[in-house]
């Protein structure tokens, strides 16, 4: 990311740190931050996992899609395959699991990225 951390750690931060946050104004914030670092992290999983699964056999990838939790569905390409196994990835990783405890805290307090009436 910078030098400022990974995306995991800045996530892992961010979350940590509004865990007592009551004001929307300070919440949202740390909502917007929190998603522009995810998709970084997102991103940066998305990059690693192409270049995993650039070598990789039919048979292989469909074995590394399982083993993920993401197998390959009937009638599914390669390609979204390979996005479905980026997501499994990334929504098991520690970064996804804080940015979505970050999510709940916010929405605890009614916190949104999204304008209620768009929701």
């Amino acid at each position: 990311m910078d030098a400022m951390g990974t995306p995991t750690e800045l996530l892992l931060e961010l979350a940590a740190s509004s865990r007592h946050l009551q004001d929307p104004a300070e919440l949202t914030a740390a909502l917007q931050t929190g998603h522009r670092i995810w998709c970084t992290g997102l991103a940066d999983v998305q990059r690693a996992t192409h270049a995993d699964c650039r070598g990789l056999s039919d048979d292989a990838l469909s074995i590394r899609c399982q083993e993920a939790g993401a197998p390959w569905e009937d009638g599914a390409s390669r390609s979204e395959a390979i996005s479905n196994l980026v997501f499994a990835l990334w929504d098991a990783s520690p970064a996804a699991m804080a940015y979505t405890a970050l999510e709940r805290r916010a929405g605890a307090v009614g916190v949104c990225l999204l304008p209620e009436e768009d929701v």
